[in-house]
């Protein structure tokens, strides 16, 4: 693990000499000077074009480690992962046996980073252009969407080898489980449906229409239903487990690409990204609507939440990442800026409120990058 500090030229002041011979030191100096910068300037170029966070940061007084800049995030680790300088995408993280599954989409496999050791553990390949992933720990699985194939893999998180595979539409992406009815819901982008699949026998029971691409996929605990976003509808969907059938689909007025989704069960409130107009919606699951709508990054998509300190991450496509902390039923950005080229997905530990972004290409190679909070470590 690489610690990025940014180094500083150390500043040294010279004397002027009354004589005739005056310039000689001012010569010298000028020459050392020279001789110095041009090397450490090399070394701040590389040091930027390697890792955007060198360029965009500043540093603490007392430990000089890194702080991202506008955002309340204190860089910890760049750890290399796997696979080449391609696409990455979704996460899942089981915080009980601290696993975090990654899908590595342009290499074909899915990374098993162990979050205690901070080492990947190993991958899971032959899942051609895999999309989403989600750790069902009481099943002990993990399941990922492969759009390759049209496939939703199943995984066994003990063996990490693949138990079976399902056919789940045409191009699969987010996935969710309803526990209580103990099916599987695959997003179904073009099919513009979503894809149920019963986990004990691994059969696909049916499909249920949307009426429009489905975005992601997830499900909310205390009603016991599932909610996915539709693309071009610009809606929210609700379907109930039992019947298979939407019962719901509410407007999302101001979200142009509605697409990610994170449902906060407790607080009762869902996150939208729209990632065509660069906002997010909140949406009261109580009352069924949008209640407010925030700015973010360009091409928002992928959310995390951080439920121990109530704070919501919205990574983007444009690099941007937007922070909020939820107050009651509202949200307050508390930070906003760039943080790395193609940092669209992120995930948190809430044990620890580690956060973790995985880059395609940090100086030639893909890497996990680790930050935590800034300004709630010390209070």
């Amino acid at each position: 693990m690489n610690r990025v500090v940014q180094s500083v030229p150390e500043r040294r002041e010279g004397s002027l000499i009354s004589s005739s011979r005056w310039f000689l030191p001012f010569i010298g100096a000028a020459l050392f000077v020279l001789a110095c910068s041009a090397p450490q300037g090399q070394r701040q170029s590389n040091a930027a074009s390697a890792s955007p966070l060198s360029s965009e940061s500043r540093t603490n007084d007392d430990n000089a480690v890194p702080l991202v800049a506008n955002l309340p995030l204190r860089f910890l680790s760049d750890v290399p992962l796997t696979g080449g300088t391609t696409r990455l995408d979704y996460q899942t993280l089981d915080s009980d046996a601290g696993r975090l599954y990654i899908a590595h989409l342009g290499s074909d496999l899915m990374t098993v980073f162990d979050v205690h050791n901070q080492t990947v553990v190993g991958d899971v390949k032959d899942l051609k252009r895999v999309h989403g992933v989600l750790a069902v720990p009481e099943l002990h699985r993990v399941y990922a969407s492969a759009t390759g194939t049209n496939e939703l893999a199943v995984i066994d998180d003990q063996t990490l080898q693949i138990v079976t595979r399902v056919p789940a539409g045409d191009y699969p992406d987010g996935v969710a489980y309803a526990s209580k009815a103990n099916k599987i819901y695959v997003s179904d982008l073009h099919g513009k449906t979503d894809t149920v699949i019963d986990v004990k026998t691994n059969q696909r029971l049916t499909t249920i229409s949307l009426g429009g691409g489905a975005g992601n996929t997830q499900y909310d605990s205390v009603s016991e239903r599932i909610f996915v976003t539709v693309h071009g509808q610009n809606e929210l969907a609700e379907i109930d487990p039992n019947k298979d059938q939407v019962i719901g689909r509410y407007p999302l007025p101001g979200c142009s690409g509605s697409h990610g989704l994170y449902i906060d069960a407790e607080h009762r409130l869902a996150f939208v990204a729209c990632e065509e107009n660069a906002k997010l919606a909140i949406f009261d699951l109580e009352a069924k609507k949008m209640t407010a709508i925030q700015s973010v990054g360009a091409d928002p998509d992928v959310l995390a939440f951080d439920k121990g300190f109530g704070r919501l991450y919205v990574s983007a496509e444009s690099g941007i990442i937007s922070i909020f902390d939820e107050h009651g039923r509202n949200l307050e950005k508390v930070g906003e800026g760039f943080f790395a080229a193609n940092a669209h997905t992120v995930a948190v530990d809430h044990r620890t409120h580690r956060v973790y972004f995985p880059l395609q290409n940090v100086g030639g190679k893909p890497v996990l990058r680790i930050a935590t909070p800034s300004d709630k470590e010390r209070k």
